[in-house]
């Protein structure tokens, strides 16, 4: 299992993805779940994956080797939409589960998620989620944030928090007290965590950081998000007697 989160504003977005792809007493493996196609001045796609690690990474290593082609419906550089893309990577899930399954299924469950997020020249910056069967959902005004994987765990503080006014900087400090909350509650989520920040209409990726688990920001925040809901909790008055 593995926790990726985007969070869709007017100003851009945040996406932000673990590294723990499996997890048990004495077995941890760590595989980087963001991959990042660009082109300069044109498009920022960035697709985060959970599920089945052979699965994703099929479908991922795919989109790279036809990418710059000229293939219609294969090449992400020649989609004119990002709706477009979600749609190939939704296209390319079903290819390789079909051919898969049936092989993959007396072991676990062949499957996979997406998040597909960024921005193609024309448009403004769009956020897809790409369920097992290769459908999908769009992020929109009334629905700013989509998750894939360990989803629970992270999802009331953004509930209670994440609006139309929020920053990019901000909605990054929410994501990693999401992450921080998950891995607090669950074993199969675990740093590194990808974190990129997109400003729209910039096509850069430049702002893209690895928080890695001793990371003294990571720590600190941590450590000041612990502390301000204990006082909270002190502030707050007990329940009435009976």
């Amino acid at each position: 299992m593995t926790y990726c989160l985007g969070i869709l504003l007017p100003t851009g977005l945040v996406l932000a993805a673990d590294s723990r792809s499996n997890a048990g007493v004495d077995q941890i493996a760590l595989a980087r779940k963001m991959s990042l196609i660009t082109r300069p001045g044109d498009r920022v796609i960035a697709v985060l994956s959970a599920g089945n690690l052979a699965t994703t990474q099929s479908v991922v290593t795919q989109l790279r080797q036809a990418a710059g082609s000229g293939e219609a419906g294969q090449d992400v550089y020649m989609t004119r939409s990002l709706f477009d893309v979600a749609a190939m990577v939704g296209a390319r899930l079903r290819e390789v589960v079909d051919r898969d399954s049936r092989y993959v299924q007396p072991y676990g469950d062949p499957t996979g998620s997406f998040l597909v997020g960024g921005q193609i020249a024309g448009e403004a910056p769009r956020l897809f989620q790409i369920y097992s069967a290769g459908n999908f959902v769009e992020a929109s005004s009334r629905s700013r944030f989509l998750q894939i994987g360990e989803t629970k765990y992270g999802k009331p503080i953004l509930d209670r928090v994440v609006n139309h006014e929020t920053a990019l900087d901000e909605a990054a400090k929410l994501a990693m007290l999401s992450f921080d909350a998950t891995i607090r509650s669950n074993l199969s989520v675990g740093p590194p965590i990808d974190l990129l920040r997109y400003q729209a209409d910039s096509f850069s990726v430049d702002n893209l950081i690895t928080v890695e688990e001793g990371n003294p920001y990571w720590a600190e925040l941590k450590k000041g998000y612990a502390a301000g809901l204990s006082n909270l909790v002190d502030s707050l008055p007990a329940p009435p007697p009976a």
